[in-house]
């Protein structure tokens, strides 16, 4: 059995958020000869669903959390040169490596090679930072240029929004912006309280540039998936924080949360990483503690809670992870077309029902994704412009 600790640390190792004391315990672990056959087999059972895996080099990822050791004590030492920024939020160490990357270190089996793809065209490529803002007097404003505009009280440039902090007074006239995040896109926004907010592809949020004071901080998350981190209420006057969706309501006294609700999709997934929430449908009410997940179903407003064995499996897409575990081909290619604006279509009801489980990286480009599929499951596909034709 591994120890818990040592467990917490490899998912944060993976998941890029381990601190270098962290990675440390981590190395000084992996240094006893036992533990590098633990390692293997947690990491081949809990991040790669390639069967055929044979051998993992825990000498070279040794090598490299070293490598992530040296370079973010570096980072560090730099920062405190530079006392021009101040950070209101926690520093997050990313020292993680991309699955793709990670899976060069496994030797495969000659028989598990992918099945030959025909394409035609450029390949694909992962999404990127871009939103459309739209202000409260109804102009829009594209959020991929590169250049950073201060606008009444706004910081925007291509990676993030930030409101500067400001209260409104009571009886003032509440002003709305809206955050799109359209296929192929994804965009960071810090709120006016400090509450820091992740939007993924496909998804938009209404929120106040400015709260008023004595009321309850309230944002909606009109459709898609976001993160919250939610700046706590006791710095703001015991004001609690309220997420509304289509079919539900969140109240949050500060905490850290994912909420899904995309509009193709009939359940409503409520993920709790810290604190705790309340979910409310109108019907019901669930409170929800920290690694529990509520489902709210749209058709007969009925919710349920489970406990979740991974919250990084339902947060990886903020970390830059596609986590699938036991996913059908169906909702995998669903998932896909968000993140590379892309249609799809099956040729075979078989494949769409075949699923898949394993860690893979955003950031390369769709054919990688496919062919490491292919290694678990045999199927053929095409891509013709835009479109996936899955065999």
């Amino acid at each position: 059995m591994i120890d818990k600790n040592i467990e917490t640390i490899i998912v944060k190792y993976f998941s890029k958020s381990a601190s270098i004391d962290e990675l440390m315990v981590l190395t000084e672990w992996l240094n006893e000869a036992s533990n590098n056959t633990i390692f293997k087999e947690f990491v081949k059972t809990n991040y790669l669903a390639d069967v055929n895996v044979i051998d993992f080099d825990t000498e070279l990822e040794k090598k490299k959390i070293l490598y992530k050791i040296r370079e973010q004590e570096r980072r560090i030492r730099k920062r405190r040169l530079m006392k021009a920024f101040r950070y209101a939020a926690v520093l997050v160490i990313a020292v993680g490596v991309g699955s793709f990357y990670m899976v060069r270190n496994f030797k495969v089996k000659e028989e598990s090679k992918p099945v030959i793809t025909a394409n035609e065209g450029a390949d694909i490529l992962p999404g990127s930072d871009k939103a459309i803002l739209t202000l409260e007097n109804g102009s829009n404003i594209a959020l991929e240029s590169g250049v950073e505009v201060n606008l009444d009280g706004r910081t925007l440039d291509k990676e993030k929004l930030v409101y500067h902090s400001k209260v409104n007074e009571k009886n003032t006239t509440i002003q709305y912006n809206y955050l799109t995040i359209p296929k192929g896109g994804r965009f960071f926004v810090q709120l006016s309280d400090g509450t820091n907010v992740w939007l993924n592809s496909e998804s938009k949020l209404k929120y106040p540039v400015s709260f008023v004071q004595g009321q309850p901080r309230m944002v909606e998350l009109i459709y898609g998936e976001a993160y919250f981190d939610v700046s706590k209420s006791t710095s703001h006057g015991g004001d609690a924080f309220v997420v509304n969706t289509k079919n539900q309501e969140i109240e949050v006294l500060g905490t850290e949360f994912n909420i899904k609700a995309y509009q193709d999709e009939d359940t409503i997934v409520t993920t709790l990483v810290e604190g705790k929430v309340k979910v409310d449908n109108g019907v019901e009410h669930k409170l929800l503690n920290p690694s529990e997940q509520s489902l709210v179903n749209v058709d007969n407003q009925t919710i349920s809670v489970r406990k979740v064995d991974k919250v990084f499996d339902e947060i990886a897409w903020k970390e830059g992870y596609f986590s699938f575990k036991r996913m059908s081909m169906k909702d995998i290619m669903k998932t896909l077309s968000r993140w590379y604006n892309i249609t799809y279509t099956f040729n075979s009801p078989d494949t769409e029902k075949k699923s898949f489980t394993g860690v893979l990286d955003r950031e390369v480009s769709i054919d990688q994704v496919l062919i490491y599929i292919q290694k678990t499951n045999e199927f053929k596909y095409s891509i013709k412009e835009n479109t996936i034709i899955i065999e």
